[in-house]
């Protein structure tokens, strides 16, 4: 019987929420077990450091890739004695990405591995994306591997994240794409309401929908072109908000705008691939007013899983990630990244 590995895997997405933590256990390739999980919300401060980190020096950059390096693993060390965990296998993290410019071949994490390795003493995973792009790929997505191996009962998985982004097979092949931008800009408006995210969709609800935004923010180059293809937040900066902003209307308006953006994309995509049902996770699937305007524009069966799965999906496959290179197996898909080749990629800070 293969023996069972035990590991803690970090997700820090692009919608700043907080650190999603999750232990797991890995009986084999396709079995799991999430033992325990949980959401640590980042401070005001931290949070403003991660936002604005794109615009700081390079010296400033370095050290705070050490220091939320060091915020990972005494975060790690602090959960591990919370549950008491005596022992696990490694750490796998995914990182804070600051610059993703795949056509330029770099991608940037930080969130120091020997920094998390020597605040949590366990040995650890991490820049599974550096490899992929280096390799001519996109560096993103990562999780359709999870998706192939521990939900192939669903025709496609989509994660309503930072970014919405779907995987599925299509002639034999895994393929996987970003979608479209979601709680990102959801979460940017709902801050200037003195929200840390709209609940529900509730604010957005309040709002009217700017036909003329709507159609200017479909017609954005990025929705034409072939796969594979993936965003980051420069792209939003540099062409979605610029869009956004030049409407002169409210907060809400803008919300309800973007969300009506964002289902015209989902709904495109369901109908262009023929998706039968879809196993929806990511924050976005607790957004009731996105989820009944998609489920009111499709015939697509709409599966949202127990909350333990919405919030730790992408953290739990990132610790799957680090469980397939630590078996020197291939994490990385060229059919769905545009690398030259598969792959197993991630860099092992060892104590």
């Amino acid at each position: 019987m293969e023996k069972s590995t035990f590991c803690i895997g970090l997700m820090s997405g692009t919608s700043l929420d907080g650190l999603d933590i999750c232990y797991v256990r890995f009986d084999s390739d396709t079995s799991f077990e999430i033992l325990h999980a949980e959401t640590i919300e980042y401070s005001t401060e931290l949070r403003n450091q991660l936002k604005e980190a794109f615009t700081i020096s390079a010296m400033e950059l370095c050290e705070l890739d050490i220091q939320f390096g060091y915020y990972l693993g005494e975060q790690v060390a602090e959960f591990m004695k919370r549950h008491q965990i005596k022992n696990i296998d490694f750490v796998a993290s995914h990182g804070q990405t600051i610059f993703h410019q795949p056509q330029k071949n770099f991608t940037l994490q930080i969130g120091n591995g020997a920094a998390i390795s020597s605040r949590c003493q366990q040995k650890v995973i991490c820049d599974f994306r550096t490899q992929d792009v280096v390799l001519g790929g996109q560096g993103a997505p990562l999780v359709p591997i999870g998706d192939e191996l521990l939900f192939s009962e669903h025709d496609a998985c989509l994660n309503l994240g930072g970014f919405s982004n779907i995987s599925m097979n299509r002639n034999g092949k895994r393929i996987a794409f970003d979608v479209c931008p979601v709680n990102i800009v959801l979460n940017h408006y709902a801050n200037q309401l003195g929200f840390d995210y709209d609940n529900e969709g509730q604010l957005a609800a309040k709002g009217n929908v700017n036909l003329d935004l709507v159609n200017e923010l479909n017609n954005l180059p990025f929705y034409q072109q072939e796969l594979p293809k993936s965003l980051g937040f420069e792209w939003i900066e540099n062409e979605f908000l610029t869009i956004v902003e030049n409407y002169k209307i409210s907060a809400e308006d803008k919300l309800i705008s973007c969300i009506t953006h964002g289902v015209d994309q989902l709904v495109k995509c369901f109908n262009q691939y023929d998706i039968n049902n879809v196993l929806i996770t990511g924050g976005g699937a607790k957004n009731d007013l996105l989820i009944k305007l998609l489920k009111s524009k499709v015939s697509t069966k709409i599966i949202i899983p127990d909350n333990y799965l919405i919030d730790f999906k992408e953290a739990l496959i990132f610790a799957y990630l680090g469980y397939r290179k630590n078996n020197n197996q291939i994490n990385c898909l060229a059919s769905v990244t545009g690398a030259s080749k598969d792959h197993s990629s991630g860099i092992v800070y060892d104590i």
